[in-house]
């Protein structure tokens, strides 16, 4: 096995303890250690010596958290996978809508069950975490931008 192939499984690996699927985290690692950051979904099967159908369900769900998009490529009816540099800035800041959903939902069972009760303080400090959560992301995500551009200058 190749370094990038040892890479991928090994990184693949450390995304699926956190919780993502096997074959997102195997396709989301492959394309972030490829060259150009994006690879046709054959590409991707012989990379990962996996099936068609398993990189477009994949890939199907990397694209629907906003971790991949899907591009054609020039001159061909194929489409390409790519990965950008800010997927994880994106990844997160699309995240905003589902915490206020979630924020909603936690504000509505404390009311239900009453701040006073086990379960009510439980979904209060939830509450307050995803509140505060909401609060914080949009500093510390303008804070990476800045990092970013010093560092890299994009």
């Amino acid at each position: 096995m190749d370094e990038r192939a040892a890479f991928v499984e090994r990184f693949a690996g450390q995304l699926g303890e956190a919780g993502m699927a096997r074959m997102p985290a195997r396709i989301f690692s492959a394309l972030l250690a490829s060259d150009s950051g994006a690879m046709t979904s054959a590409e991707l099967s012989e990379s990962l010596t996996v099936s068609p159908a398993a990189v477009s369900s994949g890939v199907r769900y990397l694209a629907h958290v906003g971790m991949v998009s899907r591009e054609r490529e020039p001159g061909s009816r194929r489409e390409l996978y790519r990965v950008h540099s800010d997927q994880w800035y994106e990844a997160l800041g699309s995240r905003e809508q589902i915490m206020k959903r979630w924020v909603d939902a936690l504000r509505d069972g404390v009311t239900s069950l009453g701040p006073d009760s086990s379960g009510g303080r439980r979904l209060a400090e939830t509450l307050e975490f995803f509140e505060f959560m909401q609060r914080e992301l949009p500093t510390l995500l303008e804070r990476w931008r800045e990092h970013r551009e010093r560092t890299f200058g994009r």
